[in-house]
C-alpha cells in the first residue's frame, strides 16, 4: 500500500489517501480510526453498477468493524447529480437515523462522490464522510480535496460546499472493472494534472501511457510491472493534488499565480460547456475535459504564450488517453454562449487556465482573448478525432 497524507488548516486537519490493490478490505479498520469512537451507522451511497460489484465487500468490511451499514443506490450518470438526487439522499439518510457521530461512505465514481460530500455536508449540518473512488477519474481528481456539488440547469456543479473527506481509500483493483471510456476519461484528467502544474508528474504519466501501448514483456510479467507502476503513478498523481490542495484549500478568488488551485480547471471551462449543450449524455467528464485542453492550448498558443511543439506533445498525449466522441458536429455558437455562462467567472468575466509551458498555467481574463482566436481555436481543437489503434 501508499499512502498521501493531506494536512489542511481547517477541520478534519489532516487525512489519509491509502492507494493499493485489494484496499476496499481494510475500509472498515480505516473507517474505525478516522471516525468518532461513537460511530455505529454508516449509510452507504453508491450506483447500482458499482454496489453489485463492490457493495458486499464494502459492507463485509464495515460490519467487521462494528458498524452498522445501510445502502442506497442513485441513478447513473451526471445528469443524474442534481437536486432531485440530491433530496433523495437527504431523505435515506434521515431514514437511515444516522446521528451527528456516524458517517456516510461515498462508493464509486466522480458523481456519486460529489452528491455523497454534499448530502454528507447539508444532513445535520455536517457528518463525516469517507471517500472509496472505483474510477480513475474519481481516484486521482475527485475524491482529493474536498469539493462537493450538484448540478442545476443553468450549469454544472453550481451548487455545492467544501467537505473535506476523514479518509480516501483508493483501490486500484476497481479499475480491471471498468469501461474503455471511463479510462479514457480518467488519464485525459492525469493529463490535465501533470500539464498545469508539473511537468515531472507530466512525464510520468505520458511515459506510463506510451509504455502500455508499446508493451512486449510476457502477459505475467508486464501485468506485475503495471500494476507497481500504476499504484506509484495514482500516487503521484494524488500527492501533487494534495499540495495544491493545501496551498489554496477553498480556491481563493483573488489568487491568480500558477500555484492557485484555480490551475486545476485547465480545460473545464470548454469541457463544461460540451457536457451542458450535449445534456451530459455525450461525453464523459474527463473526455470533454481533453477536447477543453485542446481549446486552451490552442489559444495559448494564439496568445503568443505556448510554444507550437509544447501543444503537440499535448495533443499527444491526449491521443494516447484513447478515442474520443465526435465533437465537430456541435453548434459552436450554442458552445460560445455556454462559455460566457462558465462558474468560473470573476467579476463578470470568465477567467481562463492556459499554459505558458508544460507544467506551469497562467490565469487569463476572456477579455485578453479576441473572439477570433476563441472561434479559431474551438474550430482547431474538435476538428481533430484524437485516437490511438
Amino acid at each position: 500500500m501508499r499512502h498521501v497524507r493531506v494536512r489542511l488548516k481547517a477541520r478534519p486537519s489532516q487525512y489519509e489517501i491509502i492507494i493499493g490493490e485489494g484496499t476496499l478490505r481494510a475500509l472498515g479498520e480505516v473507517a474505525r480510526r478516522s471516525l468518532p469512537s461513537t460511530a455505529r451507522h454508516l449509510a452507504i451511497i453508491s450506483n447500482e453498477r458499482v454496489f453489485g460489484l463492490y457493495g458486499q465487500a464494502a459492507i463485509g468490511s464495515l460490519r467487521a468493524a462494528g458498524f452498522a451499514p445501510q445502502s442506497w443506490l442513485m441513478n447513473e450518470g451526471e445528469r443524474h447529480k442534481n437536486l432531485r438526487s440530491l433530496g433523495r439522499a437527504l431523505e435515506f439518510l434521515s431514514e437511515a437515523g444516522l446521528e451527528r457521530s456516524d458517517g456516510v461512505v461515498a462508493l464509486g465514481g466522480g458523481v456519486v462522490g460529489d452528491l455523497a460530500g454534499l448530502a454528507s455536508s447539508l444532513y445535520l449540518r455536517g457528518l463525516p464522510f469517507l471517500q472509496v473512488p472505483t474510477t480513475l477519474l474519481a481516484q486521482i481528481d475527485a475524491s482529493v480535496g474536498g469539493k462537493t456539488a450538484v448540478n442545476l440547469s443553468a450549469g454544472k456543479n453550481l451548487a455545492g460546499t467544501f467537505q473535506q473527506p476523514r479518509a480516501v481509500i483508493i483501490d486500484t483493483h476497481t479499475l480491471e472493472t471498468l469501461p474503455r471510456r471511463e479510462l479514457a476519461a480518467g488519464w485525459c484528467e492525469a493529463v490535465k494534472q501533470g500539464a498545469a502544474g508539473s511537468r515531472p508528474l507530466f512525464d510520468q504519466t505520458y511515459r506510463f501511457l506510451r509504455e502500455q501501448r508499446e508493451e512486449t514483456l510476457p502477459r505475467a510479467s508486464a501485468a506485475r510491472r503495471t500494476a507497481a507502476q500504476l499504484e506509484g503513478l495514482i500516487a503521484a498523481q494524488c500527492a501533487f493534488k494534495a499540495r495544491v490542495v493545501m496551498g489554496d484549500e477553498r480556491e481563493e478568488i483573488g489568487r491568480t499565480d500558477h500555484l492557485s488551485r484555480r490551475i486545476l480547471n485547465f480545460g473545464h471551462t470548454t469541457a463544461h460547456a460540451l457536457e451542458a449543450v450535449t445534456r451530459y449524455k455525450r461525453f464523459r467528464h474527463g473526455e470533454a475535459v481533453g477536447y477543453g485542453m485542446l481549446v486552451a492550448g490552442q489559444v495559448s498558443v494564439g496568445l503568443g504564450l505556448l510554444d507550437p511543439s509544447e501543444l503537440e506533445l499535448l495533443r499527444d498525449a491526449i491521443g494516447l488517453c484513447g478515442p474520443l466522441p465526435r465533437a465537430d458536429d456541435l453548434d459552436e455558437q450554442a458552445i460560445r454562449s455556454a462559455l460566457a455562462h462558465d462558474k468560473k467567472s470573476t467579476g463578470g468575466h470568465v477567467k481562463w487556465v492556459l499554459l505558458e509551458r508544460l507544467g506551469r498555467a497562467r490565469i487569463v481574463d476572456e477579455r485578453d482573448i479576441a473572439p477570433r482566436l476563441l472561434r479559431a481555436s474551438l474550430r482547431a481543437a474538435f476538428s481533430r478525432r484524437l485516437s490511438r489503434t
